[in-house]
Parts: C-alpha cells; structure tokens; sequence
C-alpha cells in the first residue's frame, strides 16, 4: 500500500499531462502553446540550477552551457535516429523512444561536463567559482560556433520536431519531483548545512567538495535535458541562443524566487518567462518596463519571493510538522 501511496500522484499528474495533449491535438503549433513551452524549459533551468546556487550555496552563470550541450548532443544524436525505424512498433512510440534515447545522451554529456568543471573548480568559492563557470559557458559557445559537425555559426537545423507540450512537462515534472526528493534525503541535508556554514559542515564530516560536485552533476543533467527537449520543439539550434546572458536569465529566476526555493524558482520562471510577453503592447519601452519590475521586485522581497521556504510553508493553515510540535511542546509557558 505505501508504494500505491507513493506513485499515486505521479500517474495521476502524468495521466493529466497525456489527457491534454490527446484533448488538444493542435495544442503544439499554438504562438501561446509555444510561450508555455518556453516556461517549462526555464522552469527545468531555473529548478536544476537552484540546486547549486540556493540549495548548496555556490555561485554558478554557466548553465546555458550546460544547456548547449545537452542540446547539440540530443539534436545530434536524434538527426542520425530519425533515419532508422523500429520494425512492428508505430512511429509515435519509436520516436518517444529515440527522444528518451537521445535526451538521456544529452544529460549524460551534460552530467559528465559538470563533473570535469566541479571537480577542479568546486575547491574554489564565491566569485572564483562564479569566473570559472562563466568561462566554461563561454567556452562551450565559443567551440560550437567553430565545430562544423554541429552546423558552426550557422546552427543545427532539421531537428525532428519530437518534442511537445507532453515531453517538455514530463521533462518539468520529472525535475521538480527529483529536486524535492533529494532535498528530502541525507544528501539534501547536507547540502543544506554546506549552504549554512561550510567549515562547520566540514568539521561535522560532511565531505564538502563531494557533495558540491554530485550536487553540480545532477543540476548538469537536468539542464541538458531541458537543452535537449528545446532543441526537439524548436526543431534549429543556434549558439547566440547560449549566450552569457541567457545563464544570467536563469541565474535571475533562482533569486528572484528565493535561493533554496523549489516553488520560488518555478514561480520566478513563470513570471519572468510570461511578463516579456504581457509586456508587447508597450513596444520600444516593454525591456525597459521588464527591468523596473525586477528592480521594485527585488526592493520588495531582497530575499526573492519565498526565501528559503516553499510555498506550502507559508499556508496559515498547514497542519505543524513534529519536530515544529515538539519545539512547541518544549517551549516554556509565557515565552515569546
């Protein structure tokens, strides 16, 4: 019975994720179809990203890096499958699993990239950590834009347009429920305590870089499978779409919504994804609005949008958790 309990709302969200996309059979070629699209990929950023920046404290801008090469390697990969098709299974179901085959490919290249930057790099903290990602990011742009095999400055084109409003919000689903079940395990707190003081986590034995480098390597992966599944809806791939302003983007969405915060990045992703389009009719003073609504936002909230605390905490009427209980309990009468 537990495990019915445990995967109950999981294929309960994915049936209601299929349930729309075979409602809707035009829903992928909607302009507003594509803006949601476009929110679930930041969403993936955003929440991948925050793994590093707020769960574990560190400074990373070069994810759109990590992006970029999920991107290229799943683009490629998947121009090479589109060739090939699996005897007495239909077209549908090959081309969801090639997508899966050449996602996964992707997050792994993506994974093993963060792991050979974390490594050297994660010993560094603070703005050290912050210049070597961003030449990372830089780096991977710049070899792109000079490797022919991947369409060099002119881009990948002819992608298979396997990705749709299905894939890219499994791809959500998928990276919020593995972030929020790891910050629930031991590693997750011992992230959480590298954030809070890392020479105290240190000398509790926690294995700083270590943690800091799987921490970097899963928040890697996640960021080549949104990569991938852009490259997939999009069906081109360009290296100006991974500039260093696209990893100062997704840097903004982490603290904006609050560093640490799962809900505050899909919230900040949201917002900061839908408002330059809500924005249009203001035309040449539309970026510039786009901009005093980050800066009044940051002078409201300077701590982003839910802090370190998920949006569930901040309910009034959520039933206390034990440990809150028992420091109620404890807590001598006439105490503030």
């Amino acid at each position: 019975m537990a495990i019915v309990r445990a995967w109950a709302p999981i294929a309960i969200a994915l049936a209601l994720l299929a349930a729309v996309n075979l409602l809707l059979p035009s829903l992928n070629e909607d302009y507003r179809v594509h803006v949601l699209l476009d929110v679930g990929i930041n969403v993936m950023l955003a929440v991948s990203l925050n793994l590093v920046n707020g769960v574990t404290g560190q400074f990373s801008i070069g994810h759109a890096g990590f992006m970029a090469l999920g991107g290229y390697t799943a683009a490629f990969l998947s121009i090479r499958l589109a060739a090939y098709q699996l005897h007495g299974i239909p077209d549908a179901v090959s081309q969801g699993l090639f997508l899966v085959l050449a996602l996964v490919v992707g997050g792994m290249v993506a994974s093993l990239a963060g792991l050979i930057v974390g490594l050297p790099s994660l010993r560094l903290r603070g703005d050290y950590l912050a210049i070597v990602t961003l030449g990372f990011g830089e780096i991977i742009r710049v070899l792109i834009e000079n490797t022919e095999a991947v369409g060099g400055a002119r881009g990948l084109s002819n992608i298979p347009p396997w990705a749709g409003f299905f894939a890219v919000y499994v791809g959500v689903f998928v990276t919020i429920l593995c972030s929020r079940r790891l910050l629930a395990s031991t590693h997750g707190r011992a992230l959480l305590a590298i954030r809070e003081d890392e020479v105290a986590a240190e000398a509790m034995g926690v294995n700083t870089v270590g943690y800091k480098v799987r921490a970097f390597v899963v928040s890697a992966f996640f960021a080549g499978i949104a990569g991938g599944l852009y490259a997939h809806y999009q069906t081109n791939l360009a290296p100006k779409s991974f500039t260093f302003i696209r990893s100062i983007e997704i840097v903004v969405m982490v603290v904006l919504g609050g560093m640490g915060s799962i809900s505050g990045s899909v919230l900040a992703a949201v917002v900061l994804t839908l408002a330059p389009e809500l924005l249009r009719a203001l035309d040449q003073y539309r970026m510039a609005s786009y901009g005093l609504m980050l800066v009044l936002l940051m002078l409201a909230r300077p701590s982003g949008i839910f802090g370190t605390r998920e949006i569930w905490e901040l309910w009034p009427l959520r039933k206390k958790s034990k440990p809150d209980a028992d420091r109620e309990l404890a807590r001598p009468a006439g105490s503030p």
